[in-house]
């Protein structure tokens, strides 16, 4: 008894998603993320990621930093060094993941939130108006 070709089609067509679905979602997950929080220093950006090896090495923009957590990394750098290792008006930092075996540099341009290192205006006045 032979199986239908429509049949073979979409058994086919199941097992192809069935592997997309696990091989796509690991490449998502390496990359970086950054947002704001609050810590001792005031405010702090707090960077986060993954990483193959617990051994691996994490810089921000060229410094090495104490990186929490094994293969799910975090970070909490005050926005003051982040300033000052970073260029004025800067929209990202460099974030790079040393393997300890392989000695391979995973690099990745991340996001600041907006405004994050933007110039601070002192305002004499603010006029909203509605229409």
């Amino acid at each position: 008894m032979s199986i239908p070709s429509y049949s073979r089609a979409r058994i086919s067509g199941l097992a192809a998603l069935f592997v997309a679905g696990f091989s796509s979602p690991a490449y998502a997950a390496t990359e970086p993320r950054t947002r704001l929080v609050t810590c001792e220093a005031g405010s702090c950006l707090l960077v986060t990621g993954r990483r193959a090896n617990a051994a691996s090495t994490v810089s921000i923009n060229g410094r090495a930093v104490p990186a929490n957590g094994a293969r799910k990394w975090s970070v909490r750098v005050p926005v003051a060094t982040v300033r000052a290792w970073s260029a004025p008006f800067a929209r990202t930092i460099t974030v790079s993941v040393v393997d300890a075996e392989t000695r391979t540099d995973a690099k990745a341009e991340v996001d600041l939130p907006i405004g994050l290192l933007g110039q601070v205006e002192q305002l004499a006045m603010l006029v909203v108006s509605a229409k």
